[in-house]
C-alpha cells in the first residue's frame, strides 16, 4: 500500500490568514514533523510565506513535503469571483514552486446556508441560473489548475456552503468534466451532510484522487444540528474528535482504497479553534497512532 499520510494546518486551527489567533508557520511545521507526519497542506494563502526561498528550505529542514493548497473561497458570491480567481491563482504558483500536486476547491460558508447546515431537506436551492453560473466558476478554474498549472484539481464537499449534501455534490460531479475536476472525500464533512462516505467512495472510487481524514462525533453533531450552531462554534465544541472516536469507518475507507489502488496522500484534518483548550499536536500525534494501529503506516 503506497498511501501516504499528511496533515494540514487547520488542525492547529489556521481557516483563514489574517486571524491573530493563528500559531506561527514555523509551529505548525515543526510539530506536524513532531508528530510523526511527512507532508503538510499549504493552508490558505498568505498563511505560510509565498516566497519559495523561505518556505522551500524550512519545509527541507523538517522533512516535510507540501501536499497541496485549498481553495476556501465564495465561489457561490458572483460579487467576489475577483477574489476566487487571485487566491486561486496564488495558490497555484504556490504549489507549483513546491512540486505540489493537489488543488482543492471548496465553497465556502455562505449565510444563506449556514443556519442549515446539516438539515439537508431544510437548505436553500440555487435557481437553474444560479447555479450555472455557480458551476462555471468551478469549471474555470479546474481547468486552470489543470490545464495551466498541470496539477489535479478536486472538489471537495463542505458544510455550509452551496456543495454541502450528497444531491448537490453529484450535480457538480455531473455538471464538469472529470478530466479537469476530479474529487477530494472528507470523511467528516459528509458525515455532517448526512451521507456515508463509505457509500460514496464505493460509487465515485475510480474519481477519488485526494482523500481528508476527519471524523466526527455523533453527540455533538445532533446538539449543534438541533441548536443551528455555527460552523466554527461547532468546531470549538469538538464536533470534529480524534480519528478512531467517532462514527467514521476508518477500516473500510481503508480497505476500499487498498481495493481500488489508490496511491498518494491522505491528510488529516481536525479542524478545531485556535484559541481552544485542546493541545493540537497532541491530537496529531493521536490521530497519527490510531491510523498506524489500523495499517496506515
Amino acid at each position: 500500500m503506497n498511501i501516504r499520510i499528511g496533515n494540514a494546518p487547520c488542525s492547529w486551527g489556521v481557516e483563514f490568514a489574517d486571524d491573530p489567533r493563528n500559531p506561527a508557520w514555523t509551529r505548525v511545521l515543526d510539530e506536524c514533523r513532531d508528530a510523526g507526519y511527512n507532508g503538510i497542506e499549504l493552508g490558505p494563502i498568505g498563511f505560510m510565506p509565498e516566497n519559495p526561498d523561505i518556505l522551500g528550505p524550512a519545509l527541507a529542514q523538517r522533512g516535510l513535503t507540501l501536499i497541496g493548497g485549498v481553495v476556501f473561497r465564495p465561489f457561490h458570491d458572483a460579487a467576489k469571483w475577483d477574489e476566487v480567481k487571485d487566491a486561486a491563482i496564488r495558490t497555484c504558483r504556490a504549489l507549483v514552486a513546491h512540486g505540489a500536486r493537489h488543488l482543492v476547491l471548496i465553497d465556502s460558508i455562505s449565510p444563506r446556508r449556514a443556519p442549515t447546515a446539516g438539515r439537508p431537506a431544510e437548505a436553500e436551492q440555487m435557481d437553474s441560473a444560479e447555479w450555472n453560473a455557480f458551476a462555471s466558476r468551478f469549471r474555470d478554474i479546474a481547468r486552470m489548475g489543470t490545464e495551466e498549472y498541470g496539477l489535479i484539481v478536486s472538489i471537495h464537499p463542505h458544510a455550509a456552503g452551496f456543495i454541502d449534501f450528497e444531491p448537490e455534490v453529484e450535480r457538480l460531479l455531473a455538471d464538469i468534466d472529470p478530466a479537469i475536476l476530479k474529487i477530494c472525500l472528507d470523511t467528516g464533512h459528509s458525515h455532517y451532510a448526512g451521507f456515508d462516505p463509505v457509500a460514496f467512495m464505493t460509487r465515485h472510487m475510480a474519481r477519488i484522487a485526494y482523500v481528508h481524514f476527519k471524523d466526527i462525533d455523533p453527540r455533538v453533531k445532533a446538539d449543534v444540528v438541533a441548536k443551528r450552531t455555527g460552523f466554527y462554534d461547532a468546531c470549538g465544541q469538538g464536533i470534529f474528535c480524534n480519528l478512531g472516536k467517532g462514527i467514521t469507518d476508518f477500516h473500510a475507507v481503508r480497505q476500499l482504497l487498498l481495493e481500488s489502488g489508490y496511491e498518494g496522500w491522505c491528510t488529516v484534518e481536525q479542524d478545531c479553534d485556535p484559541s481552544g483548550p485542546t493541545s493540537p499536536v497532541d491530537d496529531a500525534r493521536a490521530n497519527r497512532a490510531y491510523l498506524r494501529s489500523i495499517g496506515f503506516n
